[in-house]
Order: structure tokens, then sequence, then C-alpha cells
């Protein structure tokens, strides 16, 4: 579903065609203006489309950190599933060797039983 939100940044209408729920876009805009705001109080040179530009390549700065991270952990997490088949596949050999030793035994005392009824 497609919303049309309009919003105010600076002073100036927006109305934005999105999927992203009023509020939701309500509130992206007032974040927007907030930093713009607080970038031209503390700097008297600053203008709102020099505060803009700012903003931007700040929030284009966090999007790439966080696109960074996502991948580190898409990494990590692929390698630990990697280990995590290893070592299933360890476990799954080390539980069938198990089973064929119990095999073994149970076949060994079962003839040292044999053996002992044969003698006595």
């Amino acid at each position: 579903m497609t919303n049309k939100v309009k919003v105010s940044v600076c002073g100036k209408e927006f109305t934005l065609q999105t999927s992203q729920s009023p509020s939701y876009v309500t509130g992206l805009a007032r974040n927007l203006e907030t930093r713009i705001m607080e970038i031209t109080a503390s700097s008297t040179s600053a203008t709102q489309f020099t505060a803009a530009i700012m903003v931007a390549l700040t929030m284009m700065d966090d999007i790439n950190a966080v696109s960074q991270q996502l991948e580190q952990l898409r990494t990590q997490s692929k390698v630990y599933v990697d280990e995590a088949g290893k070592t299933r596949l360890e476990r799954d050999a080390v539980m069938a060797e198990n089973q064929l030793l119990r095999d073994r035994l149970s076949a060994l005392e079962k003839q040292i039983s044999q053996n002992k009824a044969g003698i006595v």
C-alpha cells in the first residue's frame, strides 16, 4: 500500500509517496530537521542547504559503516555455520565409531560368556 505523506523540513513542505507509515516518515523528517537545525545553530556560516548536505554525508557514512558491519556479521555467521557443519560431521563420525565399538564389546562379552559356559 502506498501512502502520500506531507512533511515539513526547515519550513518547506514535501509530499512523499511511500510504503512506510505516515508516522514513520514524519518522524524521519523531524529527525532530519533537528539535525539540520543543530548544524545551523552551531555554525553561523552554515546555511540550511549546507547543513542538509552535511547531514546527508553523515548519514551516508553511517549507512556505509552499518553495511560493513552487516557484511562482517554475514561473514562471521558463515564461518560459524561452516564450523557447526564440520562439528556435526565429526560428532556423527564419533557416534558411529562409538556404536561400532559398543557392538564389538557386546560381541566380545557374548563370546566370553559362551566360552565360560563351554568350560564349566
